[in-house]
This record gives structure tokens, sequence and C-alpha cells, in this order.
């Protein structure tokens, strides 16, 4: 085993110093007169190796605390706790590029979202900072004070919660200064903003609505599915003959590009779906409109829109693109688009309330598509149906979320207990 050097750590000569070492290193003929001392003024050097055997040196004013460095380095170095503080000292954006590449994401949107909250909060704020630079309070203080939302606050924190604990692994900070941020509280709102549309009323924004796009809302009223599951719905998943509709697969939004994805929005997604005669008929009215193909293409050969049950007006029609050839118009369904024929009948049919939301401080609009789902809920918690059963049917992995999320309060509701509490009439049991 090699001795260890007797002069580390070292002291290094100064050319500012005046005693008898520094002066015969730096002649005072050519690097100017200087007072004479007995004692150095020169830094003290601490080297060693690190576990790959790169030679590090680091400077101290003093001795001790040059040995004290010492000490601890070769104390970490035995134990396998050691950290080269340069590893730390590159930026968030350069740690960003070498750690996402890393992450495993099979979620479309979930990758989505994560690339939102990095080029829109974390990049801008962090991305010059060095990565062991950054501290606890630094990071509450902006979650507190600049991110809005408590949403957004959760979304953001998680990314670069998960970047810190990445770093934290490889060994490049000491500690991660995302533990224990708190984020703002989620907003409450008044029951009376979460009320569905009553059965009345979507038949009020039925007769105000074009006629194509009836046996869509007809078929969102009838089944209680998600918008990318109507909208992704193809030939050879419906049976006429047993009225029912598989599950398989939905379309989503790939930062404005309509793909096919191939599990629904959790495993409980995959189901079948009961269709009423009304359903049947939407779906009927629109195979006579469009006839979609019966075949089951796979996910990977694209969109395949021509199996589709549920496209736009103008599928399959032709327009001139940039290039001024003739293309056919494949006809997939986008939100966007068809909020411009949601909107208007919804005001026309005199119901469109503008509903301030308390994270974004946006107005928007009630009732959406989306709450078609929830009258469908609460069809079958009027209906007596059990929980667990409404539970497989909407496509969720817990059933508590479909009693507070979905079956919300009504009038109905205040009127019994109104009526329990003057006649003494038992309230009647929910399941």
């Amino acid at each position: 085993m090699a001795r260890r050097a007797a002069n580390n750590p070292r002291q290094l000569r100064s050319k500012t110093c005046g005693c008898a070492l520094c002066a015969e290193k730096y002649s005072l003929a050519e690097h100017g007169e200087r007072k004479k001392r007995r004692d150095c003024l020169g830094s003290w050097q601490a080297r060693y190796r690190d576990p790959d055997g790169k030679q590090c040196g680091p400077v101290f004013p003093t001795q001790k605390e040059a040995q004290a460095h010492l000490d601890k380095v070769r104390t970490q170095v035995r134990e396998g706790t050691y950290q080269d503080p340069k590893r730390g000292a590159i930026t968030v954006d350069a740690w960003y590029a070498i750690w996402w590449p890393t992450v495993t994401i099979k979620s479309v949107t979930t990758k989505n979202r994560k690339l939102s909250a990095w080029t829109v909060h974390v990049q801008p704020k962090w991305g010059q900072r060095k990565l062991n630079s950054i501290t606890w309070i630094q990071i509450q203080d902006w979650i507190s004070n600049e991110v809005k939302g408590h949403a957004t606050q959760k979304k953001v924190l998680e990314l670069l919660r998960h970047m810190m604990v990445a770093a934290l692994r490889d060994r490049r900070i000491p500690v991660n200064p995302c533990l224990d941020i708190e984020v703002s509280p989620a907003p409450a709102r008044h029951p009376d903003e979460m009320i569905p549309p009553t059965a009345a009323q979507c038949v009020l924004i039925r007769q105000h609505l074009t006629d194509y796009y009836l046996p869509l809302v007809v078929f969102a009223e009838e089944t209680g599915m998600r918008w990318g599951e109507y909208t992704g719905l193809r030939a050879c998943n419906v049976d006429l003959r047993q009225a029912t509709v598989k599950v398989k697969e939905v379309l989503i939004d790939d930062r404005g590009t309509i793909r096919r994805k191939s599990a629904p929005k959790s495993r409980a997604g995959f189901r079948t779906v009961p269709l009423t005669p009304a359903a049947v008929e939407a779906v009927q009215v629109m195979m006579e409109r469009l006839h979609p193909a019966m075949s089951e293409s796979a996910i990977e050969d694209g969109m395949h829109p021509e199996e589709l049950i549920f496209r736009g007006p103008l599928a399959g029609t032709k327009r001139k693109n940039k290039d001024g050839e003739k293309v056919a118009l494949d006809g997939v369904l986008t939100r966007p688009n068809f909020r411009r024929h949601w909107i208007p009948a919804i005001k026309a049919a005199g119901l469109a309330r503008e509903v301030k939301n308390p994270e974004t401080g946006r107005m928007e609009i009630w009732p959406r598509v989306h709450d078609l789902r929830h009258t469908f809920a609460t069809r079958l918690k009027d209906a007596g149906v059990p929980e667990k059963e409404t539970q497989v049917i909407m496509g969720h992995e817990r059933g508590g979320r479909v009693t507070w999320l979905y079956q919300h309060a009504g009038a109905e509701l205040v009127e019994e207990v109104r009526a329990a509490l003057v006649t003494g009439r038992h309230l009647r049991a929910v399941s």
C-alpha cells in the first residue's frame, strides 16, 4: 500500500507573500518588492483522488480547514458516500437534457403534460440555475407566489421533484430541495355549480343543436362514455344485435394532433357498455350516413377514419391543401370544432352560464359536453343501480369516486330533506 504524501495538505506559494519560500519562487526583481515576513500567507491545498481515480485539489485559506476537508473526503470515499461538487454544478437545463431521455412514460397525455410543465414553468425559472444552488425556500416562494392554481402547482412541483430525486440518486446533490413543499389547497365549489344538466335541459339543448350532431349527443347521454371513447368508437366494436359497445381504445389530442391510444384512461376503462334503444338508433343513423367499414385495423396502422362511427359532416369530402392538391378530409371530431356547435346550442336554450375557475381565473361555460356523463351517472343513481355496478359501467377503478364526483345533490334531495323535517317522513335509502 502506497504511503500518504507527507506534504498533504500543502501550502501554495503566493506572489504577494514576502516569506523566504515565496520570495525564492517568485523573485522580488520580477514580481516587485514585498514586505518580508516569517510566516507564509499562501493558501492550503488538500489533494485526493475521487472514486473514479481523478485527482482533486480544492484550496482553503488555512491548514486546519484543508486538513478537515481532507479527512472528511477520505471517510466519504471509504464509505462510498462521496459526491463530487462539480457534478452538481451543471445547470438545470443541462440536467434536464440528461434526465428526460431516461424517463419512461407510457401515456401520451402524461408526457405532454410534463413537457408543458417544463417549457411553461420550470425551464424559464430554473433553467439557467446551477443544480446544487437551488434551495428549499426558493422553491417554496416560487410555488406560493408565482405558480397559480392548485392543479398547476401540483403538476409543476411533481416534475421538478422527479428531476431532483434523480439528481439525488445520481449523487449530484446532497439533499432534495423539493421535499415538504406545500401547495395551495384545492378550491371548493358550491354544489349548484357542479349539478349536471337535467333530462329536461338536455332536451332543450338537442332542440337547438345542429341536426347532424344530434345522434352524437344522444349517444353521449345514453351511454355516459367519455369524449375520446365515443369519438374513437369503431363499427367493429358495436354489436347492435346484443345492443352493446366494447370500449377498447380512445382518441387523444397529442399537442394538436389526434391519435389513437391503445388503452383508455385506466384499466377499468376496458368495458362493455349496454345501449338503450335511443343509443342504438343514434348509431344506426350515423352508420347509414357514413357507412363505416367493419374492418378492425391495428392501432399501429394509424387513424383509419373510415372505421369510425361518429365523424364530422365533411368526412370524405375533398379540399385543396397548401400545395394545391385535393385531399379527402378524414372528418375526425375534435373538441374545438364541436364546441362551435355546442356553445350556440346551450346559449339558444338559455342554459349557458359563465363560471369562473377559482384556480386559473378563467371563465368557463356551463354545461360542458362532459357534463352529459355526469347526467348519465345521476340517472343510474336515481334508477337504483348499485354503486359497484355504476363504477363498472362508468369505467372507474374506485367506486367512491362515482359518489362524490358524479352523483351531485340537486333540488330533489333538498325537497326530500324538507319533507322529512316537516312531516317526519323517512328518507329513502340509496345504496
